[in-house]
């Protein structure tokens, strides 16, 4: 059985096996003296059992502010199906995962899981940078009919993804901040 860690140990954890330092392309194009690599936090069973709690948590207080309850998760591939996965299982959720294109064959679907017309839909968020994927994920889901509430996302880069979201209407929050892990680029 895996121990409980509370917010500084997943904090520490998540920095000391997914930090690295060097350049980097970053998806929205941007060049960085320093990546977060998602695999490599989201595959320890420890701190992925961790962040399912923690998202479980946020999801409450996000109902509980909002007056509103969440019907369905969201996650897009690849980064967010662990953590979607996780909070699923910590919430009881069920969860929808987004692909990243439509599939070119069998159901061709950009969506896979089930959907329904008007569900209120919470986005769970691996790395959030500029926020791009995140504005396409929710643009997908409202396109299949969903009231998307909220993003949670893990790491929050401080780059624009907290304005993107919110231009969107929708309401953004993160675990972590590139501080909460000690990140003063």
């Amino acid at each position: 059985m895996l121990e409980a860690m509370d917010r500084d140990e997943v904090a520490r954890s998540i920095a000391e096996v997914s930090l690295l330092r060097g350049s980097f392309t970053l998806r929205s194009g941007r060049t960085s003296r320093y990546y977060l690599d998602k695999y490599l936090f989201t595959t320890q069973p420890r701190i992925l059992r961790a962040l399912g709690r923690m998202l479980g948590e946020r999801i409450g207080t996000i109902e509980r502010d909002t007056g509103k309850r969440v019907e369905r998760l969201a996650g897009a591939e690849l980064g967010g199906v662990p953590l979607v996965t996780a909070a699923s299982l910590e919430t009881g959720l069920p969860c929808v995962l987004i692909r990243n294109q439509r599939k070119g064959y069998g159901t061709e679907r950009r969506l896979e899981g089930v959907l329904g017309a008007g569900e209120t839909v919470l986005v769970v968020e691996d790395v959030a940078t500029s926020g791009g994927q995140c504005v396409e994920a929710i643009r997908v889901l409202r396109e299949a009919g969903a009231r998307v509430l909220a993003v949670i996302a893990t790491i929050d880069r401080q780059e624009g993804a907290r304005e993107a979201i919110q231009g969107e209407s929708v309401r953004f929050e993160a675990l972590f901040t590139k501080r909460d892990l000690g990140i003063d680029d």
